[in-house]
C-alpha cells in the first residue's frame, strides 16, 4: 500500500483538484493507497482569522465565513457532474452551519480557547477531503472517506498535539483490515484526544498525517505532492540558481526542514525513517519531473553539501559570568527555565571555558524567555556571579547541510571564509558531532546575501557572479562598459565569471537595476533615471547588499573618492581610476588600505599610474617576492609626452595641447597635466607603494608653465598659452640646440621625489619614447644596474578602461 498527500495549493480550486484526481487514478492502478489531503489553499488562515475576529467581537467574521462557504460550493459545482452535486453541496452547507454556530458562540463569549480553535480549523481538511471523496465516487472509483480523528490519537495539547503511536498504529491497522478498499480518502492535520476532542498536529501537519498512516501500514512509499519539484539546494525565492535535490537522506532532510526548508514538515521524517519507508516529494503541476526522493541512504555525488537553509526571526540569548565556570547544573537550569515556558531552543553554543552559553530561540518567545531566565538566575545576577542576560534580536540562522561533510575537512573554513570576504559577520556558530550541519547566526539583513554566496561557493561551479557599480560614464567609463559588454561571453566561457553591471552614476543621475543593466541601452536608461548624488548611489549599493560587489570609480572627482571608506567597511571592493584618494594625505591613503585588509575587500588602483600598464602590479610583485626598491625613474604623463613629441615650434604650443585634449589624453583641466600635478601624484603613489611615507609637499616640481597660465578658467588658460608662445618656443629651442628632446621626468631615490622638464640626450632610455608612451625604470636590489622596464601607452580612454577592466577581474579572482 502507498500513501499520497496533496498540499493546499494542489487542492486550491477545482482545476487543481482535477489534476490530483489524474495523479491518484494512475497511482491506484499499481496498488491501494491512502490519500491524505490538506485544506484548500488559504482556508486554514481564513478559519483562524474567523476565530480571531469573532473573539474580538468583530461581526465581519460572518463575511469571512460566507466567502469560505462560497469558495467550497463553487469547487463542488465545477468539480462534480450536476446530477451528483446535491449530496456534496448539502454536506458542505451542513459543515458551514456547524462552523457558524461555533463562531457565534465565540463571538458571544468573547473567548477562543485552544480546543475551540482546533475544532474550527479542522473543518478545512474535512471539507476538502469530503469534496475529493465525492469526486472519486462520481467517476466512479471504489473509495472510503476516513475521519482521521477516529484513528489518530494524541494528548490534549491543542495546536501541536503529540501522537500516541501505540494506539494510533493499532487503530489504523484494525480499520484498514476490516474495511478493505483500493482508495482511502482522509483529512490531514487533524486527530483527537482520549476524550474524542479534536486536536491538530501543528501547521504543516498533513505531511505528518501521511507519515503516521505510512508507518502504521508499512507503506511501500509516501508521496508528498506540492507546488514545487521537490526540495531545492536553497530557497528559490532567494537564490535564482537554486537547483532540485534528486536524492537526500532522512537525516539531511530533517536538518533542512528544521532549518526552514518548508517543503516538508519536520516531524514527518521520524515515523517513516524508523520504518525505512522512502518519501518522494513531487510537483502536482509537473508530475513528470523527478522531484526529491528521501530514503535511508543516498549515493555519493560531487556535492559535499546537500542544501542550504535558513530560519528567520531569531533571538540570541547569552548568559555569561565567572560564576558559571566549573559549577555543574547551570545549563540544566537554563534549559529548564525555557522548557517550563514551552520555549523551543533552535541552536545552542557554549564556550569551552564554561564562561558563557548562548541559545537561539524564536523571536516571538523572547520576552517570556528573558523573564524566565532572569527569575531562575536572579540570585546569581544580584550577587554579580552572572551578568544580566544579553538579548539580540533581528537575527537569522543559515545552515549548511550534508552527510558527506564529516569526511571532507575544510568545509567550515570555506563557509566562513566566503562569508567574511563578503562582509557578513557571524554572531554564533554551532556544529553537531555528526557533522551533518554547520549553522551560523547572522544579521537578518545579510541572509539573502549569505545564502547566495554560499550557494555560489558550494553549488555553482559553472560561474562566479560579480556585481559592478560604475561611477563615471564619460570617455573612459563609456569605453569600459563597451569592453565589459564585448567580453561578457568570453569571461563566462573561459573564466567562469559573470560580470553584471548593476549600477551606473554620472554627475546628475543614478541607474540601479538589481537584475543587471542592459549594456546595449545603458545611455537611454541613465538619461531616463532619477536624479541623485554619489552619496545616494553609495547608500543604494549598501542597501542592496549584493554578493561580490565592486565599486568602480572612473571619475576625477574628490567627492567620489571620499566615499571609498563607506564601501570598504561593508566589504565592497573598490577599483579606482581616480587618483585623488591615493594621492591625498598619507594617513587617508593608509586608512583605506587598512580598511580593505580589515574588511576583506580589495582596493585596487592600477590605472592611477600608467593607465593600462602593469606598473603598480609589477612593483607589488617585486616587493612581495622580497626585492627592495632603490630608485624609480619614469616618464609618467602620456599627455606631456604626446605634447612634447608633437611640439617643434611649427605650430603653437596651445594648439598641440588642444589636440591632446581632443584625443582624450588630458585631464578635464589640462593644467593638472602640464603643471606637473598629475605626475607628482603618480610618483607619490609609487613611492608609497614602495613603502615610503611621503606627502605632496615633499615632492619638488620644476614648473615650465608661466604662473599666469594657472589663473582663470580652462579657456583663459588656452588664451594665456597663446600669449606665451615665445616662452614655449624658447624651451624647445634650448633642448634642440643640445640635440636633446624634452621629457617631463619623475624620479624617486633615497626617500625623495622630484618632477620636472628635462633635456634628454640620445643615449637615454627616455629619448626614444614616442607618442603617448610611458616608461618606468625600477632599480632594485635584484636590478641594480640594468633596471626592470615597463613601457607602453600611458594615456587614452581605451587603454585606461582596459586597466580598470583588469582590476575588476583581479577582484573576482580572490
Amino acid at each position: 500500500m502507498q500513501v499520497l498527500k496533496f498540499g493546499g495549493s494542489s487542492v486550491a480550486n477545482a482545476k487543481n483538484m482535477n489534476q490530483v484526481v489524474s495523479i491518484v487514478l494512475e497511482a491506484v492502478k499499481k496498488e491501494p493507497l491512502v490519500l491524505v489531503l490538506s485544506a484548500m489553499g488559504g482556508v486554514t488562515d481564513a478559519l483562524l482569522q474567523t476565530g480571531s475576529l469573532a473573539e474580538a467581537g468583530n461581526e465581519s467574521y460572518q463575511q469571512v465565513l460566507k466567502g469560505l462557504e462560497q469558495k467550497h460550493l463553487d469547487a463542488v459545482r465545477e468539480l462534480l457532474p450536476i446530477q451528483q452535486q446535491s449530496a456534496c453541496l448539502s454536506q458542505v452547507k451542513q459543515k458551514f452551519n456547524e462552523l457558524e454556530a461555533i463562531s457565534d458562540g465565540v463571538f458571544l463569549l468573547g473567548e477562543l480557547s485552544d480546543r475551540t480553535r482546533d475544532r474550527m480549523v479542522s473543518y478545512g481538511e474535512i471539507l476538502s477531503s469530503l469534496i475529493m471523496a465525492a469526486k472519486f465516487q462520481s467517476i466512479p472509483v471504489e473509495q472510503l472517506w476516513v475521519d482521521s480523528r477516529n484513528l489518530i490519537k494524541t494528548n490534549s495539547h491543542h495546536g501541536n498535539a503529540l501522537v500516541d503511536f501505540g494506539k494510533t498504529n493499532q487503530l489504523i491497522k484494525d480499520y484498514l483490515s476490516k474495511n478493505p478498499c483500493s482508495l482511502y480518502v482522509t483529512p490531514g492535520f487533524i486527530a483527537s484526544d482520549q476524550l474524542g476532542h479534536t486536536t491538530t498536529l501543528g501547521r504543516g501537519g498533513s505531511d505528518y498525517t501521511a507519515a503516521i498512516y505510512a508507518a502504521a501500514i508499512q507503506a511501500s512509499v509516501v508521496e508528498i505532492w506540492t507546488d514545487v519539484s521537490g526540495m531545492m539546494t536553497a530557497d528559490p525565492r532567494l537564490v535564482a540558481n537554486a537547483r532540485p535535490i534528486q536524492h537526500i537522506s532522512y537525516q539531511e532532510a530533517m536538518e533542512l526542514s528544521h532549518f526552514g526548508a518548508k517543503i516538508i514538515y519536520p516531524p514527518t521524517i521520524q515515523p517513516v525513517m524508523t520504518a525505512h519507508i522512502p518519501v518522494w516529494v513531487k510537483n502536482t503541476f509537473a508530475a513528470q519531473e523527478h522531484g526529491t526522493l528521501i530514503e535511508n541512504g543516498t549515493s555519493i555525488n560531487d556535492n559535499i553539501i546537500r542544501g542550504i537553509s535558513s530560519v528567520n526571526k531569531i533571538s540570541l540569548l547569552s548568559l555569561e559570568g565567572s560564576g558559571m565556570v566549573g559549577i555543574p547544573g547551570f545549563s540544566k537550569r537554563l534549559f529548564e527555565a525555557l522548557a517550563n515556558q514551552s520555549v523551543n531552543v533552535i541552536l545552542i553554543t557554549q564556550s569551552s571555558s564554561e564562561h558563557s552559553i548562548c541559545v537561539g530561540i524564536n523571536e516571538a518567545d523572547t520576552e517570556k524567555a528573558k523573564a524566565a531566565i532572569d527569575l531562575m538566575f536572579s540570585h546569581e545576577i544580584q550577587t554579580g556571579r552572572v551578568e544580566p542576560l544579553k538579548v539580540e534580536k533581528g537575527l537569522s540562522i543559515v545552515a549548511l547541510v550534508g552527510e558527506q561533510m564529516k569526511s571532507h575537512p575544510g568545509i567550515s573554513g570555506k563557509m566562513f571564509g566566503v562569508l567574511g570576504r563578503n562582509g557578513i559577520n557571524v554572531r554564533a556558530i554551532a556544529q553537531g558531532s555528526s557533522e551533518k550541519n554547520i549553522s551560523a547566526v547572522l544579521s537578518s539583513i545579510d541572509v539573502q546575501k549569505a545564502i547566495n554566496v554560499l550557494h555560489e561557493e558550494f553549488f555553482e561551479t559553472t560561474y562566479k557572479q560579480l556585481n559592478v557599480f560604475v561611477a563615471g560614464t564619460g570617455n573612459v567609463g563609456g569605453k569600459l562598459l563597451a569592453q565589459l559588454q564585448k567580453q561578457y561571453q568570453y569571461l563566462l566561457e573561459h573564466l567562469r565569471l559573470q560580470i553584471r553591471v548593476v549600477g551606473l552614476a554620472n554627475s546628475k543621475s543614478i541607474l540601479v537595476q538589481e537584475e543587471g543593466i542592459d549594456l546595449d541601452n545603458w545611455k537611454s536608461g541613465l538619461e531616463a533615471a532619477p536624479l541623485g548624488t554619489i552619496h545616494q548611489f553609495v547608500e543604494q549599493i549598501r542597501t542592496l547588499n549584493l554578493r561580490n560587489s565592486v565599486f568602480v570609480d572612473v571619475t576625477a572627482n574628490a567627492e567620489v573618492a571620499a566615499v571609498y571608506g563607506k564601501l570598504l567597511t561593508r566589504s565592497i571592493s573598490v577599483v579606482a581610476c581616480n587618483k585623488i584618494a591615493c594621492s591625498s594625505s598619507f594617513s587617508a591613503y593608509q586608512l583605506l588600505k587598512q580598511q580593505a585588509r580589515e574588511y576583506n575587500a580589495k582596493f585596487l588602483f592600477e590605472t592611477n599610474v600608467g593607465a593600462g600598464l602593469p606598473v603598480i602590479g609589477t612593483l607589488t610583485d617585486l616587493l612581495r617576492s622580497g626585492d627592495a626598491i632603490s630608485k624609480i625613474q619614469a616618464v609618467l604623463s602620456g599627455t606631456l609626452n604626446f605634447v612634447f613629441n608633437n611640439y617643434n615650434g611649427s605650430k603653437p604650443f596651445a594648439q598641440v595641447v588642444r589636440q591632446a585634449q581632443a584625443e582624450g589624453y588630458t585631464e578635464p583641466d589640462p593644467r593638472l597635466d602640464l603643471g606637473g600635478t598629475d605626475v607628482m601624484r603618480k610618483i607619490m603613489i609609487l613611492a608609497r607603494e614602495s613603502g615610503r611615507q611621503i606627502e605632496m609637499d615633499d615632492i619638488s616640481n620644476e614648473y615650465f608653465l608661466p604662473a599666469s597660465c594657472f589663473e582663470g578658467s580652462v579657456e583663459d588658460f588656452y588664451a594665456e598659452m597663446e600669449k606665451q608662445e615665445s616662452h614655449f618656443k624658447a624651451i624647445y629651442d634650448a633642448a634642440a640646440a643640445k640635440n636633446c628632446k624634452l621629457k617631463f621626468v619623475a624620479a624617486y631615490e633615497n626617500g625623495k621625489a622630484a618632477v620636472g622638464l628635462q633635456h634628454i640626450p640620445a643615449e637615454s632610455d627616455f629619448y626614444h619614447l614616442y607618442g603617448k608612451d610611458n616608461l618606468v625604470l625600477f632599480y632594485t636590489e635584484r636590478y641594480p644596474e640594468q633596471p626592470l622596464v615597463v613601457k607602453g601607452a600611458g594615456a587614452g580612454a581605451d587603454v585606461t578602461a582596459s586597466g580598470v577592466f583588469a582590476d575588476i577581474i583581479r577582484v573576482a579572482r580572490v
